[in-house]
């Protein structure tokens, strides 16, 4: 069954469409309270998220049929989209979009996050560079242009105040590189450069250590700690079967706006009990072993790398977001895939899965396949007469 040519496209599809599904079951339980607390009806952020998922899906749908030169044309050209958008935060059209940070574009009714997009983005043109340039990025000129694609991206993203998605465009980086086979003494020198860089970021910012300090000792500020020990007291709420959906009492009140968003896995855990909460990791953890799987078998460097990278991607932030919602990390402020509110982040997160459901549509075995499939077609019935006999 492992072996089965089309598996990886089904469990791709599959895992897809129901953490997606899950993710618009949370939405209207996660985020109805907080909706009502805004004077807004309670299905209003539910419904803007099906709309989302929606427009994500047919994106899906289209990047699951692009071949590789499609691919490398949509990579520039989102790359520059998302650079612009980005560059227009800056500008009277960027919102804080009441979060604190300046990282939203108000279009009119619709509110976007670059960012968002930019990560996705960031690991098209890298895997293109990073394909087009195997025998020379022994060269350091090389790979600095490679790092300033990132870099440029990076920046705007720490000049918004959004170090949280400027961490994961990082680690995604370093993953990238590592499955590229970028020599190790320039991966270990750029960890070591962008250590420095975030301790910096942290230690100059109050609120930044603040969130440090809560977490070593939440007692200092009970008060600014409630979110995490909120996100705690679900969890332990939850048991084995949960408390039914929409029976979530934290979301009432320590949650607040980090119920949709943050600590949505928190809300998850006490709805859905442990039972469900296992199955939302099961269900991450068969989307990474597919696209690991896929980054091994695909014939392309190009696609080998792009595979890989998403499905770093996909695996780093959700274990930040649960992380953080297990209290095993301080909070950074990243969305659980395909889970937690946000437009922005669910139409990159299902565009990213199309991609990956691409690449695995060219993997030998796959082509192989749909190749006999089409040569062998539906099976014909013949009839021969023979001096009136029929056969």
């Amino acid at each position: 069954m492992l072996s089965a040519p089309m598996l990886d496209q089904y469990v791709i599809l599959v895992t897809t469409i129901l953490l997606a599904g899950v993710g618009a079951l949370m939405s209207l339980s996660s985020s109805s309270v907080y909706a009502q607390s805004l004077n807004l009806g309670p299905y209003y952020f539910a419904l803007r998220q099906l709309l989302f998922l929606a427009i994500g899906g047919v994106g899906a749908l289209v990047a699951s049929r692009l071949g590789e030169r499609l691919l490398r044309g949509f990579g520039w050209v989102a790359y520059c989209g998302a650079v612009l958008m980005l560059l227009l935060v800056f500008t009277p059209l960027g919102s804080d979009a009441g979060k604190g940070n300046r990282s939203w574009l108000a279009l009119g009714p619709v509110t976007l996050q670059p960012s968002e997009f930019a990560k996705l983005a960031a690991i098209l043109v890298g895997s293109i560079y990073l394909a087009a340039r195997r025998e020379d990025l022994g060269q350091f000129r090389h790979l600095a242009i490679y790092l300033g694609l990132y870099g440029v991206v990076i920046v705007m993203v720490v000049a918004q105040g959004d170090l949280g998605t400027a961490l994961i465009i990082g680690a995604v980086l370093i993953a990238q590189m590592w499955a590229f086979g970028i020599r190790k003494r320039y991966i270990v020198g750029l960890l070591a450069a962008a250590g420095a860089v975030v301790a910096a970021a942290v230690v100059t910012t109050p609120y930044r250590m603040q969130r440090i300090t809560l977490f070593l000792h939440p007692e200092a500020d009970p008060e600014g700690s409630q979110q995490p020990l909120s996100a705690i007291y679900a969890l332990a709420t939850g048991g084995w079967w949960g408390t039914g959906i929409g029976g979530s009492r934290q979301k009432w009140g320590g949650l607040y706006d980090g119920a949709q968003n943050d600590f949505v896995f928190a809300v998850l855990g006490e709805e859905m009990g442990l039972v469900g909460t296992l199955a939302v990791l099961a269900l991450f953890t068969l989307l990474v072993w597919a696209g690991i799987r896929v980054a091994m078998r695909s014939r392309s460097q190009f696609r080998r790398i792009l595979a890989a990278t998403i499905t770093a991607w996909t695996a780093i932030q959700a274990m930040l977001n649960i992380g953080v919602a297990m209290k095993l990390l301080p909070v950074v402020g990243v969305p659980l895939p395909f889970i937690s509110i946000g437009g922005s982040a669910l139409i990159a997160n299902l565009v990213a899965s199309g991609i990956l459901l691409s690449c695995a549509r060219h993997e030998p075995a796959a082509e192989e396949y749909r190749d006999a499939s089409r040569r062998s077609g539906p099976p014909r019935v013949t009839t021969v007469v023979d001096g009136g006999r029929r056969e």
